[in-house]
C-alpha cells in the first residue's frame, strides 16, 4: 500500500515537472517592468548631436530586435517624443554647424520629434569648465559681442524656419553655471554682462516666433544654493527666460539621494520664480543598464510630479553613443542596439 501511495502522490509531479521542459529548476518570470505615467505634453527627450558623426563613421543603429533604422526612427518606436540638437558657430570640422543642425532637425521632424535648439554659442564645447568665445566674436567690444549673439540666434532660427522648422525649445547658452562668452559674460565677475547676453538672447528667439521657449541651462541640479546664486542675479539684472534647465549625473550608488536634491531644487525654482522646470541633460555609466533603468524612472517620475505641470520633461544626453569617443554614458549595447535604460521613456 506504501508503494501504491507513494506511486499516486509523486508520479504527477514527475510528469508536471517534465511537462514544463527541463526538470525541477524552472524559474518563475521576473515582474514585468511598468515606464513611468507622464502628462501627455511632457517631453520625453534626447540629445543625439552626435548621430551625424557617427554615420559618417560607419556607424549602424538598431531597434530592439535588431533590425537596422535610421536613429531618429528607432528613438521613435522607443517612447521618445523629443531631440536636442547642439549648435555651433564654427566648428573647425563642420559638425553641430548651422547646415548639420539643420540637416538633424529636418530628420526628426520627419519622424514626429519636436525639436530643443542648444546655442553654446562657442566654436566647440561650452560647459562649466570653459565658455570660449567663437573665433570670429573674440575681438568684438562688448555691445557688439551682444550685437552677434542676436544675429547669430535669429539668422539660426530663420534657416530653421525656411527648412519649415520652428523650434519647441531654445537653449541661450549650455551649462552657463559661471556665465558665458568669457571673460564679458562671466556671471561671476560681470554679471548685468551676462544677464544682457541673455536678454539679447531671448528678445532674439521671441523675435523668430514667440511660440518658442526659452531656456536657461545649469548643471547640477541638485545645487539649489548656486541655482538661487545665479536665477537671482539673472533676475534682479532684468533678464528674461521661461524654463530653467537642468543636468544631472549620478551614479547608482547616489542616485536617490541626489533625485531627492534634485525634486527639492526643482520645487524651490517653481516657487521663486514662478517658471517650470526642465531635466535638459541626464546620463549614467553604461555598464549597468538596469541601475539606469532605475535612475531614469525615478527622475522622470520626479519631474512629472511637480505642481500644476511645472515639470516639462527629461533628455537624455546622447544615448546612442556606443563605442564612440571614450563616451560611458550611453544606453545602446555594442551593437548599437537600445539597452533596457531606455524602457524608462515608454516605447515598446
Amino acid at each position: 500500500m506504501k508503494n501504491v501511495l507513494w506511486a499516486i502522490l509523486v508520479i504527477p509531479i514527475l510528469i508536471t515537472s517534465c511537462s514544463k521542459g527541463g526538470g525541477s529548476n524552472v524559474v518563475p518570470p521576473g515582474p514585468t517592468y511598468t515606464p513611468p505615467t507622464v502628462s501627455s505634453s511632457f517631453a520625453k527627450g534626447a540629445d543625439v548631436s552626435w548621430v551625424t558623426q557617427m554615420e559618417s563613421s560607419g556607424y549602424k543603429f538598431f531597434d530592439k530586435s535588431g533590425n537596422p533604422q535610421d536613429l531618429f526612427t528607432v528613438l521613435k518606436g522607443l517612447g521618445f517624443n523629443s531631440v536636442r540638437l547642439r549648435a555651433w558657430v564654427n566648428p573647425s570640422d563642420g559638425w553641430c554647424n548651422t547646415a548639420d543642425v539643420v540637416s538633424k532637425a529636418i530628420r526628426a521632424k520627419n519622424a514626429g520629434l519636436k525639436i530643443m535648439i542648444d546655442f553654446h554659442y562657442a566654436d566647440s564645447w561650452a560647459d562649466p569648465g570653459k565658455q570660449p568665445k567663437p573665433a570670429a566674436w573674440s575681438a568684438l567690444a562688448f555691445p557688439d559681442l551682444v550685437t552677434a549673439l542676436s544675429n547669430y540666434t535669429v539668422s539660426t532660427l530663420n534657416t530653421l524656419k525656411t527648412n519649415g522648422i520652428t523650434p519647441d525649445w531654445v537653449q541661450i547658452g549650455n551649462e552657463v553655471d559661471d556665465g558665458i562668452l568669457w571673460e564679458d559674460g562671466r556671471a561671476s565677475t560681470h554679471m548685468n554682462n551676462f544677464a544682457a547676453l541673455i536678454q539679447a538672447g531671448y528678445q532674439a528667439v521671441k523675435s523668430v516666433s514667440a511660440m518658442i521657449k526659452v531656456i536657461v541651462h545649469v548643471s547640477n541640479g541638485f545645487d539649489k544654493a548656486h541655482f538661487e546664486y545665479l536665477f537671482d542675479g539673472l533676475k534682479s539684472n532684468g533678464a528674461h527666460w521661461d524654463i530653467i534647465g537642468m543636468s544631472l549625473y549620478p551614479s547608482a550608488a547616489n542616485y536617490l539621494t541626489l533625485d531627492a536634491q534634485c525634486y527639492s531644487n526643482m520645487s524651490d525654482m517653481v516657487t521663486r520664480y514662478g517658471t517650470p522646470v526642465m531635466i535638459c541633460e541626464v546620463g549614467m555609466p553604461a555598464s549597468d543598464p538596469a541601475d539606469s533603468r532605475a535612475f531614469l524612472t525615478d527622475i522622470i517620475t520626479r519631474n512629472n510630479s511637480l505642481p500644476n505641470g511645472n515639470g516639462l520633461g527629461v533628455f537624455y544626453w546622447e544615448p546612442e553613443a556606443y563605442n564612440w569617443q571614450n563616451y560611458s554614458l550611453g544606453a545602446f549595447d555594442n551593437t548599437g542596439k537600445p539597452t533596457i535604460a531606455l524602457d524608462a521613456f515608454g516605447g515598446n
